[in-house]
């Protein structure tokens, strides 16, 4: 059985990670959604609690998607979940380049243990990112072209929960 792990911030998920996301599970047995903590960010849109309710909400019925929480450095999520990959998902040649630097880095880490899977997102979703997402979505635009209809829900709820 082949598990490989997603790791990403996903604040919020966008149709950009569902297309990655999409892929691997048609590629692998299992993939482990692993939303990631990072102490060094300020907060973001989502607490780690609402991102995870999310995800879960938007995979609740794919038997081979497993949403975690983690922290640290996700060779080490990998380690600890008995991946053999990281999945990452790319949108242009910068991507690529940060990636080849990282998936080496991660193989020393892991003595050649976990390998990098690079994942080109489909032509409609190249250019989607969450901080474009919420770019967006604070100029008042419509988002459901980069969000599923339950993260723009949840996205509506927050900003009126801002206002007020």
């Amino acid at each position: 059985m082949t598990k490989v792990l997603y790791p990403g911030s996903f604040d919020p998920i966008t149709k950009g990670h569902m297309n990655i996301i999409e892929q691997a599970s048609n590629l692998f047995d299992e993939v482990i959604i692993a939303v990631m903590q990072n102490p060094s960010k300020k907060s973001g849109l989502f607490t780690l609690e609402e991102r995870l309710e999310m995800i879960r909400k938007l995979y609740q019925n794919m038997n081979n998607i497993k949403v975690i929480s983690a922290r640290g450095a996700a060779v080490d999520v990998a380690l600890l979940n008995e991946c053999k990959a990281i999945i990452r998902g790319l949108r242009s040649l910068s991507d690529y380049d940060y990636e080849v630097q990282l998936q080496q880095i991660n193989k020393e880490i892991s003595s050649n243990e976990v390998n990098t899977v690079c994942l080109f997102a489909d032509k409609d979703y190249q250019f989607i990112s969450s901080s474009m997402v919420k770019e967006v979505f604070t100029l008042d635009k419509n988002i459901l072209g980069y969000v599923d209809p339950i993260v723009q829900q949840k996205m509506l709820i927050k900003k009126r929960g801002l206002i007020q």
